[in-house]
């Protein structure tokens, strides 16, 4: 009667696990659920991801494409695919690029590895795209020795121009020694003094081009190490040059430079446009002139747009756009971003005269308006003297929506630095998988922290303060998550309406994106980071320690075992916290937002890299790293402890099958929560595929949210003090309903005979095997030892 009693017990207890089990699993299935009706109901609403295709992307209503492709979806072919010239094959190269080839210059030359020749991607009148204008250059010859050659441009400025235009072909290999020397030539090229020959100035455009091509890093080491001030003097004979073209026009994909010749019939402002294309580079016809306009008129597909007001001065004109700023490097300006920043140069030729003039700018920037916002802008221009940016004797002015206008009393090289404010995706409130399964696993561990203290006299076991270690690390992180994960900033809404447009406040910003700091949030996260990694560094302890008492049983615990794991478990990971964000701020600390190096926006959680630095990022190193160590080992371990121990097959076992089974499962399920074994489902979360990393992550969430519950139905409910305690409240319950109560010895005495059959099953466990069932007590220890000692005799 009493035994049957007992039962109900754990039936009860059974029962309701399996109830709460089965509300999480159901309200998982209903949120999975949930989730892809919401996804299929957005995608028939909105543009398919794969609407652009080849690498195109959307943005602001449109396909922006590659150089490589073009047309609505990004489907027309816009390149010379394998082309061959007599012995030179080349790859794929865009229209309106120059290629290097495949066949690169002999090893014991001056530019051996580098290509041999170059050619030009061009489109024939009848549309044929075909490969042009094929150059062999000299392997003998590099930048350096260019330089050297400055004084021969009269002469030889053909061959120095073509020579220049193949070792830079490709931007890739360019250092900042060459960025400066290749500055240097070409500027020489183009100064007037030097007379050379057109064509060469023609192909050193191109030059120009490719240059613009290389990396911004290049860019800041050479200005950084250019004593000679060779950009500026390049910029200023391009302004020179951009007055002898009579009334054509030269493009390339970074640079274009307009002249415009002029009679005394001409009207007193010139207008100049710059149209948007299919992808981020120019080309050619997107830009035009209109000599006869009197006011800025631009339209949807404008892009930047300057009208220059003469007066009565008729001489020629001269426009030069720069794709990017690299040449135009700031010292109170910081660009991190590949947003459309272009230059645009306006100038008057005026005989060495001050001309009488204004200029009125319109700027439609290019960036995805889904992401970023913008936040303010300043109207600036080029300061020679000052070798960056100045705001002098510009100023803001409105326009229609969409564009940025500016007015200026002289002209120059003319920009819009903007500044931009992300538009982050900030995630919704923790839905109810995630909050029911953390309340239990909070309610848990503080439940078995506290059964833990509180019986430790009776149990004597040596794996409670490993125990009370992992749970109240597990407990703190999940207070943490619960209560601090979202970022406070997602309650700032902004709006276009933010932005500085007061023509009073030009100011130039700081840099190009503007990050709202959060120190609550970085420390949030630096928390998260500690004691997530204290969870997984004690369930490697915890590993550890019974690698100790069940493989190594005939050889005692290493001396202060206890406090040697206790340091490494509470200070090794904050020696790792500590060193990460100590490192980000040494790198990045004099920029505002060098707590996005360590931490994201989107939530107070460690910054996910991008693919191209995945390998330098903070979270590999202090995360991923060391917790797939632990969980490597943490296996390992528990593979060994599973095979040798737990289910090693013995011939002298007396319980019944279906009893020793059911011990063997819940010790391995006990083992197999506390080594956080079921974190590897983490990695299935990194599947390209939504649907499968939907599924795991409601599985990892499942699994993974209740883990505290597991470790207090494992290592609390199953303990006998825990069940003899809930079925005296059960037996009070039941006395005030009137129902009387046997005596629990006879009950008590069946368990302790079903505990001394399994000790007898696994008699290398002897007295340790406790470690691994919570329900053995120190009296059932001894009396088991007792019988066995009996038995033996």
């Amino acid at each position: 009667m009493r035994s049957c009693h007992f039962c109900n017990v754990r039936v009860l207890v059974a029962t309701v696990c399996g109830l709460l089990t089965g509300v999480v699993l159901g309200l998982g299935i209903w949120r999975l659920a949930v989730r892809i009706q919401r996804g299929v109901s957005t995608s028939i609403s909105s543009t398919p991801i794969e609407f652009c295709r080849n690498g195109g992307t959307w943005q602001n209503g449109r396909c922006i494409c590659t150089e490589e492709w073009k047309g609505l979806r990004c489907t027309i072919a816009n390149f010379c695919e394998n082309s061959t010239y007599m012995n030179y094959t080349f790859p794929r190269i865009p229209v309106g690029r120059y290629g290097a080839s495949l066949e690169t210059c002999p090893p014991g030359t001056v530019n051996a590895g580098n290509p041999i020749a170059t050619g030009l991607c061009s489109v024939s009148e009848y549309g044929e795209i075909r490969l042009q204008n094929v150059t062999m250059g000299n392997c003998n010859v590099s930048l350096k020795t260019l330089e050297m050659q400055i004084d021969n441009i009269t002469t030889e400025s053909q061959t120095i121009s073509t020579d220049a235009q193949i070792l830079t072909a490709d931007a890739n290999r360019l250092t900042a020694e060459n960025i400066t020397a290749a500055t240097k030539v070409v500027g020489q090229i183009f100064n007037e003094t030097r007379k050379a020959d057109k064509q060469a100035k023609r192909v050193a455009i191109t030059t120009v081009s490719q240059l613009l091509d290389a990396s911004e890093d290049v860019f800041e080491k050479a200005a950084a190490t250019d004593n000679e001030d060779s950009f500026s003097i390049l910029i200023k004979q391009m302004e020179s040059y951009s007055f002898s073209l009579g009334d054509q026009t030269v493009v390339e994909p970074n640079i274009a430079v307009q002249s415009v010749t002029r009679g005394n019939d001409a009207g007193s402002s010139l207008l100049f446009s710059v149209q948007k294309g299919s992808s981020n580079s120019l080309v050619s016809g997107a830009t035009s002139i209109n000599k006869t306009a009197d006011r800025l008129n631009p339209d949807g597909q404008t892009e930047l747009q300057i009208l220059l007001n003469t007066g009565k001065n008729k001489n020629s004109c001269g426009f030069v756009v720069y794709q990017n700023h690299k040449l135009f490097q700031s010292k109170t300006f910081t660009a991190t971003s590949d947003f459309s920043q272009k230059i645009i140069s306006g100038k008057i030729n005026a005989s060495g005269q001050v001309p009488d003039v204004s200029v009125q700018m319109v700027f439609n920037p290019t960036y995805d308006r889904s992401e970023f916002q913008l936040h303010s802008y300043a109207c600036v221009y080029w300061n020679f003297l000052k070798k960056d940016w100045d705001t002098q004797g510009c100023q803001k002015e409105g326009h229609s929506a969409g564009f940025l206008g500016c007015r200026c009393n002289h002209t120059t090289n003319f920009a819009v630095l903007m500044s931009f404010k992300k538009d982050y995706q900030y995630p919704q409130s923790l839905d109810i998988l995630s909050d029911i399964g953390c309340a239990l696993s909070i309610a848990g561990l503080a439940l078995t922290i506290i059964f833990q203290i509180i019986t430790r006299k009776l149990r004597k076991t040596s794996v409670t303060w490993v125990l009370v270690s992992l749970c109240t690390s597990m407990l703190i992180f999940n207070l943490l998550f619960v209560f601090g994960i979202e970022n406070s900033n997602k309650k700032l809404k902004t709006s276009d309406s933010d932005m500085n447009t007061n023509s009073d406040n030009n100011e130039i910003p700081v840099r190009d994106t503007i990050d709202t700091p959060n120190p609550s949030c970085t420390a949030i996260a630096a928390l998260l980071h500690y004691f997530l990694l204290v969870t997984f560094t004690w369930s490697g302890l915890s590993a550890t320690q019974l690698y100790f008492l069940l493989i190594r049983t005939m050889k005692p615990l290493p001396p202060h075992f206890i406090i040697v794991i206790s340091l490494v478990g509470w200070g090794v990971p904050a020696i790792v916290v500590g060193i990460t964000v100590g490192a980000v701020y040494a790198q990045r600390g004099n920029e505002s937002p060098w707590e996005l190096d360590y931490r994201q926006e989107e939530i107070c959680w460690l910054a996910i890299p991008k693919s191209d630095n995945f390998v330098k990022s903070p979270f590999l190193w202090s995360f991923i790293i060391p917790v797939t160590i632990i969980l490597i080992t943490n296996i390992a371990i528990f593979i060994t402890i599973t095979v040798k121990v737990l289910w090693k097959n013995n011939q002298n076992l007396t319980s019944t099958k279906k009893v020793s089974s059911l011990k063997k499962i819940f010790s391995t399920l006990s083992i197999a929560v506390v080594f956080g074994v079921t974190w590897i489902l983490a990695y299935a979360m990194l599947i390209n595929n939504d649907d499968i990393r939907i599924v795991f992550s409601y599985i990892f969430c499942l699994f993974n949210t209740t883990q505290g519950l597991q470790i207090f139905i494992l290592y609390t409910v199953r303990t006998k003090v825990f069940q003899s305690e809930a079925s005296k409240v059960l037996k009070s319950l039941s006395s005030s309903f009137g129902r009387a109560k046997k005596p629990l010895h006879s009950r008590t005495l069946g368990l302790r005979m079903r505990m001394y059959n399994m000790l007898r099953s696994i008699p290398s466990l002897n007295e340790r095997f406790r470690l691994l069932d919570p329900c053995a007590m120190t009296e059932e220890t001894s009396l088991s030892q007792s019988n066995q000692s009996k038995s033996n005799a």
